[in-house]
């Protein structure tokens, strides 16, 4: 179990890493969604490379991302009926649900994905927009996302058994700590501070 708790450590590691640096693509997008309305008030003119380059980025932010919710127990639950259950109990729904609902869900999408990408990289497909992006770099998180997704599942279902084994501490007990908002915004903050 120790072997598995190291590679789960390993993961978590990963995903906290791609996370926390994806996060920042916030701040980009922003900068760029604003730039481009500037510009198209201010100079009548528009990109449409700009507004995709927003939905690369937003789409990286919500794929890439995503597995670093999952590790952060910050995804949404509907605790109707779990909430009122035995921490056990909450446990192996959440075991079940990583088997049979997110491990499937997250290798189907990830294959029929891969699928879609490679036609789209060898036949150098390009925004039907005129001056839009090549497609294949979004069309690429997807697959990445749903494995970082599966990744983390894994990581998961090896912290729900070693915690049913008593060997960690509910890996779901929400630690007091700053939220991804307030980690940016302090960055931020220090950020400035260098420069000034």
């Amino acid at each position: 179990m120790n072997a598995l708790l190291a590679l789960s450590r390993l993961i978590d590691r990963i995903n906290e890493r791609i996370g926390r640096t994806v996060m920042w693509l916030v701040l980009v997008a922003v900068a760029v969604s604003a730039i481009n309305a500037i510009v198209r008030k201010v100079f009548n003119m528009s990109s449409n490379a700009f507004l995709e380059a927003q939905w690369y980025m937003f789409s990286a932010i919500f794929l890439l991302c995503s597995a670093y919710t999952l590790q952060r127990n910050e995804h949404i639950r509907i605790d109707v009926i779990a909430g009122k259950l035995s921490k056990r109990a909450q446990t192996w729904i959440d075991i079940l649900g990583t088997i049979f609902f997110l491990t499937p869900m997250a290798l189907l999408i990830m294959v029929l994905s891969w699928k879609v990408f490679t036609m789209s990289y060898i036949s150098n497909e390009v925004s039907t927009n005129a001056g839009g992006l090549p497609i294949w770099p979004a069309r690429v998180l997807v697959p990445i996302g749903f494995f970082l997704l599966l990744l983390q599942g894994l990581s998961e279902l090896i912290k729900r058994f070693a915690f049913l084994k008593g060997l960690i501490p509910d890996p779901t007990e929400k630690v007091l700590s700053k939220s991804a908002e307030d980690e940016l915004a302090e960055a931020i903050r220090q950020a400035r501070g260098e420069v000034a």
